[in-house]
């Protein structure tokens, strides 16, 4: 039996429509940052950034600027 045009376009937007948002939450989920290794920063060609706490408590944070891991903490 064959399918009218109509229905093959129908199946086709409804399709395009579910898979928009699957691939909407995977960008989304790719932003995320994560902890990474001070060997892996360097070898993604970043440097680390040491930023020290303005609280007087001497707690301070390390990211990775540069590189493949980009903004990304240090652990």
């Amino acid at each position: 039996m064959r399918k009218s045009s109509w229905a093959v376009v129908a199946a086709l937007v409804l399709s395009v429509l579910c898979a928009a948002p699957a691939e909407a939450a995977v960008s989304r989920a790719a932003h995320l940052p994560v902890d990474v290794t001070a060997t892996e920063c360097i070898q993604g060609g970043g440097v680390i950034i040491i930023s020290v706490d303005g609280s007087g408590t001497g707690s301070f944070t390390k990211r990775c600027q540069g590189g493949t891991h980009d903004g990304e903490s240090v652990t």
